[in-house]
């Protein structure tokens, strides 16, 4: 489940030259940079993700106001272990990371979020320079003001761009020997093929003498995946469904979510988790002047999250070009935090 980053596209199409560039001075510590992430045409996206022979809609849509309490919720179940699992091996092993990187002076997390597990690499490291970087202005403002707040000797340089225009960084911006931070299980949420050209691109984003430190979630018993992401409380369920409710909003699509429903299932040959909404009854939506039936029993796949080995996760790296330091997993062998060297 995508940890709140907010876009998943992975194609460096900017460049230096051609990305405008607004800066404004927040505070004394706390320089906004605007990247002015492109937007997408809603409808089009949608109607023809809708219409294709397999239906399916970005996991992007999960994430209004609605969305994002959700998805905190979920992360206090008892079922859904990542959130915790990886705090606590951020909060083991700060210490440890920070010694073998020799102090590092620089942090870059694309697709911060509300940035609240950097937090516990800036106690232990104190490093001179933050660089969240979020397509949300509103989230990015919010994070960025509150971490300059509590961190002044901390220079935050907040970036408003999408995750293309991440790996293809203005000059002014560029950090030499950074470490990237990119925390979750948001990794999984790419395709193999994109997730390849992800990969390559936080290795550009590190620059040379940089790092990555990256969360990946492993595999495991099917019954425990399966009831990670089908909480007895129902949060995951509501949460699959909130991304109807907000295209009704925005859209006006006009879909019954009494007649939907949440399915999320363990998929082994393809080693991932796969989120979707089946129709229960025929729906008849609206996709601006079009009209638009999904038949009965029609799935809506909206996620992937898939599951790796350490193992299998440190060849990606490698293949991606970044040379694997370390890997740490909790005792229960439940998730991994990758250390590795551009």
């Amino acid at each position: 489940m995508p940890e709140q980053h907010s876009a998943l596209s992975t194609e460096a199409t900017m460049t230096q030259q051609k990305m405008p560039l607004n800066q404004q001075q927040l505070r004394p510590n706390l320089t906004f940079y605007d990247l002015y992430p492109p937007t997408t045409d809603m409808l089009a996206e949608v109607s023809q993700s809708l219409s294709a022979a397999s239906p399916s809609l970005h996991p992007k849509y999960f994430y209004d106001e609605t969305g994002s309490a959700l998805f905190d919720r979920i992360t206090r179940t008892p079922e859904y272990y990542p959130t915790r699992t990886e705090t606590e091996l951020l909060t083991g092993y700060a210490e440890e990371i920070r010694a073998r990187l020799g102090r590092p002076q620089a942090i870059a997390e694309p697709g911060a979020g509300s940035c609240e597990k950097v937090r516990l690499l800036l106690d232990a490291w104190q490093p001179h320079h933050y660089m969240p970087l979020e397509i949300s202005r509103e989230c990015l403002l919010d994070a960025s003001q509150q971490l300059a707040g509590d961190f002044p000797g901390v220079h935050i340089s907040a970036v408003c761009a999408d995750y293309c225009q991440t790996m293809a960084m203005p000059q002014a911006l560029a950090q030499s020997g950074q470490v990237v931070f990119f925390p979750g299980s948001t990794i999984g949420n790419f395709e193999p093929s994109a997730r390849a050209n992800f990969l390559k691109g936080l290795r550009k984003l590190a620059g040379p003498g940089g790092a990555l430190l990256i969360g990946a979630d492993l595999q495991k018993a099917d019954t425990q995946l399966n009831a990670a992401y089908n909480d007895a409380e129902g949060f995951t369920a509501a949460f699959n469904l909130n991304a109807l409710h907000h295209l009704n909003r925005e859209l006006d699509c006009q879909f019954d979510t009494d007649n939907m429903r949440h399915v999320a299932f363990y998929n082994r040959e393809q080693q991932r988790i796969e989120m979707h909404l089946e129709c229960l009854s025929d729906q008849h939506i609206q996709l601006g002047e079009r009209s638009l039936t999904l038949n009965s029993g029609t799935r809506i796949h909206t996620e992937n999250s898939y599951k790796f080995t350490a193992t299998s996760f440190s060849a990606e790296l490698v293949a991606a070009g970044f040379t694997p330091l370390n890997c740490w997993t909790d005792p229960q062998n439940l998730f991994s935090l990758h250390l590795a060297q551009a």
